[in-house]
């Protein structure tokens, strides 16, 4: 997975947390490129899927018996589409109790 996307998007809560606190945030000194939440969480989605759909690809080319498909990277790409998958949900988790933290903040 790409760190770039989760960089920028700690960047940009950390001006927003900056400016609600009333300080001047350091983004407004220097000009970064913007980011699209839903871009960032699209192409993070996306290469999870590519790593589940590449380990279930090489797990079928190995049980098929193909001699180019070793144990290990079998393995290994499972183990590397199942770590993916569970970070993805883990931050799903994060952002849902997050809305809802929102949602119940009283104006």
């Amino acid at each position: 997975m790409s760190t770039q996307g989760i960089d920028q998007l700690l960047s940009e809560l950390r001006s927003a947390s900056a400016l609600a606190a009333g300080k001047p945030a350091a983004s407004q000194q220097q000009e970064t490129p913007q980011v699209d939440f839903a871009d960032v969480l699209k192409s993070t989605i996306d290469q999870v899927n590519s790593a589940q759909q590449t380990s279930q690809e090489m797990q079928k080319q190995f049980e098929l018996g193909d001699e180019s498909v070793n144990l290990q990277d079998v393995m290994v790409s499972l183990q590397k589409a199942s770590l993916s998958f569970q970070t993805m949900v883990q931050a799903r988790n994060k952002l849902v109790s997050a809305y809802q933290d929102i949602m119940n903040t009283q104006v």
